[in-house]
């Protein structure tokens, strides 16, 4: 059965658009209090949770509107990280969390995520499921009534509350901190405040349309100039919902997710809290870091890309730790989610024990040169069709023979073809980036 509404996280569109419009968002509240019923003894109850888009507010009282039309109550945690949603509703009486956020997208998308108790993302058969019931509403010609909702601080405290927690002692550093004016406004300063470090606060202003923009893990240049002009001993950049979190070293190093696997494995390892000795990463993970994995007899496996995917690997195999290179770093002990505020404890940790610099604990990771180049599309076609790509691919294996990596698949939440190429050479990369980029456009046109 193919999907109406779903992706690979959750919902997502422009804002007041379909499928990000009022009448969409009040489904699926009416579909998932259905399901809730079904799914709960007593009374159930949803938590929702959002970030700071202008949107966030009128969808979060779709949401609730439709779960109230089903007879399922929320209650609003306000402004609150996704990982923050997960852990309220996996700890909590909650039968389901909703978390309204486009992550790293700009202000003018938005979207739904649904986690069940559990604190996992949705099962696709459920999804499947909802989607059915939120087709029926739809069809029902009823309009959607939105419920107004008023924030509960206390929520919110519950989750810095456990993170605090999750460490002992303070943390006496000099950091810059970019919020990326979105979910981690609210939350980081109370905890960072607790943890006694000395911050200076970028992109902490959030009005509504400035979330992402120019600022957070995806723009950090302004981080990295603010790290080297105040002499901070390091600098945590968080994206729009702060479930990824990625660093600058006080040298102006920038250190990505894999780095942050290597930091926390080796740690781990040392520590003997490593089962089997095991890193889950993804495809899109540099060779740089198996090989610096290897070398501490830590074997790393590869998954599909997508925080989900690394997720149940880790479950199937028994591992404790498991990311991406984009900043999303799962710790299952503390939680079920990649969460950039735990990733951003468990560095600080790290480098607090270690009594040395961040950089010189990453220096030992030798990365193969790297380029990613997205083609926006015009239309999507199975890759193993695309003949003329296939082609390039080949070559471009045959000339690495076992020295390179060539990984393309497309978006999961974008009309976006994605060319990731790793090989010994700068010239390698630039040389086969383009040549199956071009071939990607010659077959399915591109919208540049």
């Amino acid at each position: 059965m193919s999907r109406q509404f779903f992706g690979t996280d959750g919902i997502r569109g422009v804002a007041g658009a379909a499928p990000m419009d009022a009448r969409t968002a009040h489904a699926l509240g009416v579909a998932l209090g259905l399901w809730a019923k079904d799914h709960s003894d007593g009374a159930p109850e949803v938590v929702i949770g959002m970030d700071t888009r202008e949107s966030g507010t009128w969808l979060a009282e779709q949401v609730a509107g439709g779960l109230a039309r089903s007879g399922v109550s929320a209650r609003f945690a306000g402004v609150i990280t996704t990982p923050g949603v997960a852990y309220l509703t996996r700890t909590g009486h909650f039968v389901a969390g909703v978390m309204i956020s486009a992550s790293h997208n700009p202000y003018e998308d938005n979207g739904l995520k649904v986690i069940s108790h559990s604190g996992y993302k949705l099962a696709d058969d459920v999804e499947l499921h909802l989607e059915s019931l939120m087709l029926a509403w739809l069809s029902s010609g009823v309009e959607p009534v939105s419920s107004p909702l008023s924030a509960d601080a206390a929520l919110d405290n519950l989750y810095t509350d456990y993170l605090a927690s999750t460490v002992s002692g303070q943390f006496p550093f000099k950091l810059v901190v970019d919020c990326a004016n979105g979910a981690a406004t609210e939350v980081a300063p109370r905890l960072f405040n607790r943890l006694g470090a000395k911050v200076d606060w970028i992109g902490a202003s959030p009005n509504g349309r400035n979330i992402n923009l120019d600022c957070g893990s995806l723009h950090l240049d302004n981080l990295r100039q603010r790290v080297l002009e105040t002499g901070a001993d390091l600098g945590i950049a968080f994206d729009g919902d702060a479930d990824r979190a990625l660093f600058v070293a006080g040298n102006g190093h920038i250190v990505d997710g894999d780095a942050v696997l290597f930091l926390a494995g080796t740690y781990l390892k040392g520590s003997g809290q490593l089962p089997a000795n095991l890193v889950v990463a993804t495809v899109m993970s540099n060779l740089g870091l198996q090989k610096a994995l290897e070398s501490k007899g830590i074997q790393m496996l590869r998954t599909p890309v997508g925080d989900k995917y690394v997720l149940e690997e880790m479950v199937k195999r028994g591992a404790v730790l498991g990311g991406e290179q984009s900043g999303h770093v799962i710790f299952l002990k503390h939680a079920t989610t990649g969460d950039g505020l735990l990733t951003a404890i468990r560095v600080l940790e790290i480098v607090r024990d270690s009594g040395t610099s961040l950089e010189a604990l990453v220096a030992e990771i030798k990365n193969f040169p790297q380029k990613l180049v997205n083609i926006r599309v015009k239309v999507r076609r199975p890759l193993a069709e695309l003949e003329s790509v296939q082609t390039e691919i080949a070559a471009a294996e045959r000339e690495f023979n076992g020295s390179g990596r060539v990984v393309v698949r497309f978006s999961g939440t974008e009309p976006l073809a994605r060319v990731m190429i790793e090989a010994k050479t700068h010239k390698d990369v630039d040389k086969w980036t383009t040549r199956i980029a071009n071939a990607i456009r010659a077959e399915l046109g591109s919208v540049e």
